[in-house]
């Protein structure tokens, strides 16, 4: 059938490597130092790589070309999240990670103190429950994940949603990160996460912004390698700082 598809210049092509991380759905690898689509099958032609070549290499055409194939993509993006898993599990990095800011912690929320009558309101109560938050300083073995329920939230929705501390983040282990500015796939931490703890449930938080769409589809994947059947949900926060989706 026709229908629209990444096209790669090999001639304009750096081999930088920024495309592959920017394709949720794996079509792209470096080949030979070069980025090819190593499948028709696995692009949904939705252009996601397009915007993070810098050398202009990409660009969508309409030919002839094998239907996108989900559900092939999902077994093979499963199983490879599923061996980087069981390889991370394997490993047994120490917590001190040589920075003593990525150091593993528990934090307590201080309780909010009874205001006088006449007083202003009090200042919402910090509900971080644990240290580091960046989901690729997080070590897989931190104390705090043991059966702990997750919140995984692209880093913009602390900024749009005024209360996600009481919202989202009480009672939760939280991981932020940016699936466009971050290098590489969070779906390798996430999956050795979840390998390694008993985890009660998983929400993603995100922006409507399309590229937000990476961090879902990291945690999707991330469930799916686990091999565990793990109650999640996945938020959507507008620009505007509305929920969308709960």
């Amino acid at each position: 059938m026709k229908r629209k598809i990444v096209s790669i210049d090999e001639s304009r092509c750096n081999g930088c490597g920024l495309c592959v991380t920017a394709c949720h759905e794996g079509a792209i690898q470096l080949i030979d130092g070069k980025a090819k689509l190593i499948s028709d099958s696995y692009c949904d032609g939705l252009g996601d790589c397009l915007p993070a070549c810098p050398v202009d290499a990409i660009q969508i055409v309409e030919r002839e070309a094998a239907d996108y194939d989900e559900a092939a993509v999902a077994a093979r993006q499963a199983a490879a999240s599923l061996a980087a898993a069981r390889s991370a599990a394997a490993a047994k990095p120490p917590l001190p990670c040589g920075c003593p800011g990525q150091m593993a912690k528990s934090i307590a929320p201080k309780p909010a103190a009874a205001p006088a009558p006449d007083a202003p309101a009090a200042a919402p109560v910090a509900q971080l429950g644990n240290w580091p938050v960046q989901i690729k300083l997080v070590n897989p073995r931190a104390p705090y994940l043991q059966n702990a329920a997750l919140l995984v939230a692209a880093d913009c929705t602390a900024f749009a949603y005024a209360d996600i501390h009481r919202k989202f983040m009480r009672n939760k282990v939280t991981l932020i990160g940016c699936p466009k500015l971050d290098e590489g796939d969070y779906a390798e931490k996430l999956s050795a996460i979840l390998q390694t703890n008993e985890i009660k449930s998983v929400t993603v938080l995100r922006m409507e912004v399309p590229c937000c769409g990476g961090i879902a589809s990291a945690v999707q994947r991330a469930l799916q390698a686990s091999g565990k059947t793990i109650p999640w949900q996945v938020v959507t926060i507008s620009t505007e700082g509305q929920i969308l989706e709960d």
